[in-house]
């Protein structure tokens, strides 16, 4: 889940304000359906307030109504303007932005470039110890043109960076919160201790009150640069039972709830005054094999293995349909995927055939790895059972979520069962962190690929200017990373979201972030 909670901000494009029109074009509705306590029913709290402190969605969804970014992403996953109005890349490693020059945070202070160098500076501070850092790190230096001319000058050309820019990760803090966060570490508190208290922002909402465990309250910013948002206020309540959150969107107590799991999905739409919204995510399910262990240092142990997992019956029984099976790490969404890359389908025969090849026709034991999700547990013990089928015996290892992750790391493992959102929606970030041979272990790389041609051309890829040749190389990325197989990639999760039928104007992100600022309550 650490790897998989991380959030990209946004704003509503065209298919994000459909719903709002639609409710002005019914005589009056614009007017009756201002202000109002929108209620979204969560299943865990926020980690933190300042986004450069955490990388969770719960917080994610909180920070992102709080703070903006200099650039969003429409649903589709094209880059916007949002606190920069322009960008482009002067120099094949200096990428310049102008800055809105209208904008102010909650606390009155100016939005400018000295605010953008503080944000950044303080994002790569290693005392400051950003989980965000590594969107960055490619960043030698921000510098200030003027007051709303700002560069940043990278160590190597980085052609996704306005993505990363996009990203909560760059979200933009009051340069006078800052300086106070710092004075308060000088005085021996903690990184972020101050901006978790005082979150100061540009964005449509304000931060009230946060009740840890309990609630987030914000309240509509009306000083806002832009439109501003349609209701008074926003309750983020933490409700950790499915069934509890279902109950309350039932009653009318929450407007929103998330996540719906697939099994409640036919309660919540037989219910009165409420359905399911659903939204294709960024996301991938995957199973990783550890490409330094035998057998699976063998790509035709590992395509066997890949042949045979019936995907789609995991898809049916697991997630009850809600999901798209996976031909590799990235999904349709993400730039350079493409369409002209074969998947490894479903065929045990050939899987054992292929088996026999590698040595193992009498197959062989291992183990699967798994943390206490009910979701992937029910993923083993189906991969369990369809292996058995080819005579690989498979044993089922739960283990307590900071071990699974330490000890994958670590390269501990066999097999095991994580998930990647690829947040940027470019392919580097789907494919760089999993797969380059320098990414080993905690930074991505559970699997320990190392494969000196795809390291070649993700290096080229995210170097290149080229779009065209970037999902060129990125093509050939997908081709290797299907047919060396280095993990069985499964699917791409649909969001499901329970909604009130008085709530107009919503959608969330394929990033897995609420977009909330057209929303009316009628």
């Amino acid at each position: 889940m650490a790897l998989a909670l991380v959030g990209c901000a946004s704003e509503p494009d065209e298919g994000g304000t459909d719903g709002g029109t639609d409710g002005e074009e019914d005589g009056g509705t614009e007017e009756t359906a201002e202000g109002g306590d929108l209620v979204i029913a969560t299943g865990s709290d926020a980690e933190a307030m300042d986004p450069h402190g955490s990388n969770d969605v719960p917080s994610s969804n909180v920070q992102h109504n709080i703070f903006e970014t200099l650039l969003t992403q429409s649903e589709e996953m094209e880059l916007e303007p949002l606190l920069a109005t322009d960008w482009e890349a002067v120099e094949e490693d200096v990428w310049e932005f102008t800055l809105r020059e209208d904008v102010t945070f909650h606390d009155g202070s100016e939005f400018n470039a000295e605010v953008v160098k503080a944000n950044m500076e303080r994002v790569l501070d290693p005392d400051v110890a950003s989980p965000r850092q590594f969107l960055f790190e490619m960043v030698e230096e921000v510098v200030v043109v003027d007051d709303y001319t700002v560069q940043f000058h990278t160590e190597f050309p980085f052609s996704p960076l306005p993505s990363h820019l996009a990203h909560t990760g760059g979200s933009m803090i009051s340069a006078e919160a800052i300086e106070a966060d710092y004075e308060a570490m000088e005085d021996g508190e903690q990184p972020g201790d101050y901006i978790n208290k005082n979150p100061i922002g540009t964005g449509i909402f304000e931060f009230e009150n946060w009740d840890s465990g309990n609630e987030v309250n914000l309240v509509k910013n009306e000083n806002y640069w832009g439109e501003e948002a349609n209701v008074d206020t926003v309750t983020f309540k933490v409700v950790p039972e499915d069934l509890t959150r279902v109950g309350e969107l039932e009653t009318g107590d929450v407007h929103i709830t998330y996540p719906v799991s697939p099994s409640d999905r036919s309660r919540v739409e037989n219910s009165d005054g409420a359905s399911v919204y659903e939204q294709a995510s960024l996301s991938t399910s995957y199973i990783g094999f550890n490409n330094d262990k035998e057998p699976f240092d063998d790509p035709t142990v590992r395509q066997a293995l890949s042949m045979a997992i019936d995907k789609d019956a995991i898809i049916n029984s697991v997630v009850e349909g809600a999901a798209d099976p996976a031909i590799g790490p990235i999904g349709e969404q993400v730039f350079g995927f493409s369409q002209d890359v074969d998947s490894i389908d479903y065929d045990p025969e050939r899987a054992q055939e292929l088996l026999a090849e590698a040595g193992y026709e009498d197959g062989f034991e291992t183990t699967i790895w798994t943390n206490d999700s009910r979701e992937r547990q029910d993923i083993a013990e189906i991969v369990q059972a369809q292996l058995a089928e080819i005579d690989v015996d498979v044993s089922i290892e739960v283990l307590e979520w900071g071990a699974y992750l330490d000890n994958t790391a670590e390269g501990q493992h066999d097999m095991f069962i994580l998930g990647w959102v690829t947040v940027t929606g470019d392919a580097d970030y789907g494919m760089y962190p999993l797969f380059h041979s320098s990414q080993h272990g905690a930074a991505g790389n559970r699997t320990f690929t190392d494969s000196q041609e795809l390291d070649d051309i993700l290096v080229e890829a995210r170097e290149e200017s080229d779009e065209e040749v970037r999902a060129d190389l990125y093509e050939q990325a997908m081709e290797i990373l299907v047919d060396d197989a280095p993990m069985l990639y499964l699917y791409h999760q649909t969001y499901l979201v329970g909604l009130r039928d008085e709530v107009q104007g919503f959608w969330k992100h394929p990033n897995g972030l609420y977009q909330l600022h057209d929303v009316t309550l009628n």
